[in-house]
């Protein structure tokens, strides 16, 4: 029988999508203040793989990834979801009965065998993580390759050498964390 233990800390990174990049650095700080400093933080790149967000957002789109220095349990990614949909609603605009989302913000996390996204919608690969929401993995590792990879139901964008490199890095800036921190 396994022993229970907790979980190894992940390295916490919230993708932003937006037709009006200025809104990745007003969102940045606050989420910063939050979560505390950036350990990397992507490219502004074209966000053009899909048209799902086109309606609301518009037509040219564009994608940024914040990562953070600080490790976090991986059990804290429903809250971090909770907070980045109150922040997309502050910078929303009315729209018929609604809100109009001017920049999604989607958190998720990095361990060394895979990429995780937090999502209020369900589906046959995903499962539920409590207050309302589900989680994917969305890229595994593949030690064969030295590489994520993604499975037949990742997002085409995260599935593209520029996403798979990016977060290869990010996966080399994780370990090198924790071999710190198991040295303390």
């Amino acid at each position: 029988m396994a022993d229970i233990r907790p979980p190894l800390p992940v390295k916490m990174f919230i993708g932003m999508i937006s037709a009006e990049p200025a809104l990745f650095d007003a969102c940045a700080p606050v989420l910063t203040a939050h979560y505390g400093p950036l350990d990397f933080k992507s490219e502004v790149l074209p966000w053009n793989r899909t048209d799902y967000y086109r309606k609301e957002m518009g037509s040219e789109l564009y994608r940024m990834f914040l990562f953070f220095e600080q490790l976090m349990d991986p059990g804290t990614l429903p809250s971090v979801k909770h907070f980045t949909s109150a922040l997309e609603r502050t910078f929303a605009v009315p729209a018929g009965h609604g809100l109009r989302r001017k920049i999604n913000l989607d958190p998720g996390y990095v361990t060394e065998a895979k990429v995780v996204l937090a999502t209020a919608k369900d589906f046959a690969h995903r499962i539920y993580i409590g207050e309302e929401l589900y989680a994917e993995v969305t890229l595994r590792y593949n030690m064969k390759e030295r590489s994520f990879a993604p499975h037949e139901y990742t997002y085409p964008d995260y599935g593209s050498e520029t996403y798979l490199a990016l977060f290869n890095r990010v996966r080399k800036n994780l370990r090198t964390a924790l071999h710190k921190r198991d040295r303390r």
